[in-house]
């Protein structure tokens, strides 16, 4: 038996409680958490914003040891570090082989919807997000666990695998930044907090950081913010003056807003790139008129997981991390146990902090 944060059901509270972990099959691995980041996604997957079987252990954003490994496991084994890959593309679909999108991947998620645990009752439980790392133990993919570079500590490691690809991934890969081009970045949690050390990385200037929360400046500042503007109706117009009056090059939206979304777009200067990172429910909408869109001739895309391939990106950021260009601890405003979940929770809710983490 381990201990897990369950979710019972989809606006449940969530429960810490034991359940039954098996030991893995073929092709499975068991990994002992060492970390575990509390995301805006959890929050999602536990309000029904984002579609997850319940009761459910939640947690995508972990690193840890593996303590076993099922028949035909050839990628690690027992006593390797490892990050846990909440979205493992399949390899072989259309987005995977043919348009080389692999987080895309329509079958990296499989995982979500086969029990892989019993509560104490002897309920069937789910994995959140594939993974279930709100948890002691937990037993996933093998392509769902990734080895852990050297010179990376293990317990802040558990941030590469959603916070830091998600928004290191939406500046390089999605966005495209380049040096000296200016970036905005809307929302200053977790994410957020990635993808202005990403400008920074990238050489891009100035960087600006907008949150609804003032006292997140000095964060945002040591994340690599040139400059913080508190999220109000005239932020566009602060970004313009901020940026020689035209906007941004590149605006990122981590918050998954309707307003927050329209913000950051109307914030970019013509001929601009404004991506969206953040998770919004599907009743808000977003509105452009027609000659606004000829206009401004802007790019407004989406961006999943950072358009990161793991395996390609995890090396890198391993790198960044031994060279000092890229701190982890410091997106870290709290450390908890599994009891600390809810809380973490509703201070998402209230938009304060940065990345609360689960250390075990």
């Amino acid at each position: 038996m381990v201990r897990a944060a369950v979710l019972p059901a989809v606006g449940a509270p969530l429960e810490i409680t034991e359940i039954a972990l098996p030991e893995p099959g073929p092709g499975q691995v068991r990994v002992r958490l060492a970390a575990a980041g509390v995301c805006h996604s959890d929050l999602s997957l536990s309000n029904g914003t984002l579609r997850q079987p319940a009761p459910a252990v939640l947690g995508h954003e972990g690193a840890g040891t593996v303590t076993g490994v099922g028949e035909g496991v050839t990628a690690v084994a027992p006593g390797d570090p490892v990050i846990l890959n909440w979205a493992p593309a399949c390899g072989q679909c259309r987005f995977c082989a043919e348009l080389r999108e692999p987080w895309l991947c329509p079958h990296a998620n499989a995982a979500t919807t086969v029990p892989y645990a019993r509560g104490a009752d002897g309920r069937e439980l789910y994995p959140g997000l594939s993974t279930a790392a709100f948890a002691e133990e937990t037993v996933v993919p093998e392509r769902a666990v990734l080895p852990l570079p050297d010179g990376v500590p293990l317990t802040d490691a558990a941030l590469l695998g959603c916070a830091v690809l998600t928004g290191y991934g939406a500046v390089h890969h999605s966005a495209r930044v380049r040096a000296g081009e200016s970036v905005a970045v809307f929302g200053v949690g977790g994410v957020g907090l990635s993808a202005l050390q990403a400008a920074r990385i990238a050489g891009a200037g100035p960087v600006v950081a907008v949150d609804v929360s003032p006292e997140k400046e000095e964060l945002a500042r040591a994340a690599g913010a040139t400059h913080f503007v508190p999220a109000s109706e005239t932020t566009p117009k602060e970004l313009r003056r901020l940026t020689g009056g035209d906007g941004a090059d590149v605006a990122v939206e981590c918050v998954g807003r309707a307003e927050t979304i329209r913000a950051a777009w109307s914030s970019t200067r013509r001929g601009g790139r404004t991506t969206v990172v953040g998770i919004g429910g599907k009743g808000e909408q977003v509105s452009f008129s027609p000659l606004e869109i000829f206009h401004f001739a802007r790019t407004l895309t989406g961006c999943v997981f950072g358009d990161s391939v793991p395996a390609r990106d995890v090396p890198v950021l391993a790198e960044h991390v031994r060279a000092g260009r890229l701190d982890l601890g410091m997106l870290v405003t709290e450390r908890i146990g599994l009891d600390g979940i809810p809380a973490a929770f509703d201070a998402m809710l209230a938009g304060r902090g940065g990345r609360a983490l689960v250390v075990f």
